[in-house]
């Protein structure tokens, strides 16, 4: 199968290239598509060179799927002249999630909504994936009316060039900066910029996405998201109200048996989901889970993924993995 992966040189599509090798998919030709300043330069996949072409010179080749990773103007501008040309797009950025006429996927949760139709797939947002893997079985027992989320992102999330700020300001070095603010021995309690009702677009993301993804707007989902100096993956505090009444040990049988999902949940042993034991894995990890005393049919837990794998590239794989298997690609 010819695989294109449009961003193939930024940290997102460096991810991409790693999970397509690592989750052996049948890649026969890769096609690395990036910009025009890295047009010519080489990526290395299964042990083999690959030299980056534009945009225009992968559509002449044909792939069966394009991979895209390389931000939102890239997508709205380059995926529809792809899907034009027949090849089924999987997308990354945020470009296409709200829009009613495409699918927003996370497979454990609703890759039966494809269709062999569907050329542009969008891809949610990294924070999105992690929880409603989480959701998608508790709903189904229990009905979940609202949900407070608050999350703890790494700077991985932002790019390299955040994750060089938190470097350098470790190391005691100037240079360039992602934040406006220093990140190392610091928090910051904004992702993305503020809309005009006080959340930012990546807690909306988070609100919208959500109702979208579970395919329920009387969910009600309200959302505070902060960037951390931590590499490894993102973290998030959950509180979620049921309209049903629940038994916690059936609760933990339901997440158990979640695919997709770990629990990692023994607090006699100080057993709980970090950052740093989600890193380089694909699955989602809960734990912290306990009974919110203050209200009726609530549950508190703690939710960690990589966001660079689940939460971006791995998902995006897995969507790619549910249409072969379809035979759609």
């Amino acid at each position: 199968m010819k695989v294109a992966v449009v961003g193939a040189t930024g940290l997102v599509g460096s991810k991409m290239l790693q999970v397509l090798e690592e989750r052996n998919f049948p890649v026969t030709d890769l096609i690395p598509v990036a910009s025009a300043k890295s047009v010519g330069k080489e990526v290395t996949f299964k042990g083999k060179a690959y030299k980056v072409v534009d945009a225009d010179t992968a559509i002449a080749m044909k792939p069966n799927v394009a991979i895209f990773s390389a931000g939102g103007s890239t997508s709205l501008e380059w995926a529809p002249k792809f899907a034009d040309a027949g090849i089924t797009c999987i997308d990354n950025s945020s470009a296409w999630r709200m829009d009613p006429t495409k699918k927003l996927v996370v497979p454990e949760v609703n890759g039966n909504a494809l269709t062999p139709e569907d050329k542009i797939i969008a891809n949610p947002n990294c924070s999105t994936i992690q929880m409603v893997l989480v959701l998608k079985p508790l709903h189904e027992l229990y009905n979940i009316k609202r949900v407070v989320v608050s999350t703890y992102q790494s700077v991985t999330g932002t790019g390299v060039k955040a994750v060089t700020q938190l470097m350098n300001e470790r190391a005691g070095v100037s240079g360039e900066m992602a934040y406006a603010y220093p990140i190392d021995l610091n928090v910051i309690p904004q992702i993305d910029v503020f809309t005009d009702n006080g959340y930012t677009k990546e807690e909306m993301k988070m609100v919208n996405e959500t109702k979208k993804i579970m395919g329920d707007d009387s969910i009600k989902v309200t959302a505070t998201t902060v960037r951390i100096p931590v590499m490894g993956g993102h973290s998030e505090s959950v509180n979620i109200e049921f309209e049903k009444e629940y038994e916690l040990g059936d609760l933990r049988k339901a997440l158990e048996a979640q695919a997709g999902v770990i629990v990692v949940d023994d607090p006699s042993k100080a057993q709980y989901p970090m950052p740093k034991d989600a890193h380089d894995k694909d699955e989602v990890f809960v734990g912290r889970i306990r009974r919110d005393e203050t209200q009726e049919k609530t549950v508190n837990m703690w939710i960690v993924a990589d966001n660079l794998r689940k939460g971006a590239a791995t998902n995006a794989v897995q969507i790619a993995e549910y249409l072969h298997a379809q035979k759609w690609i």
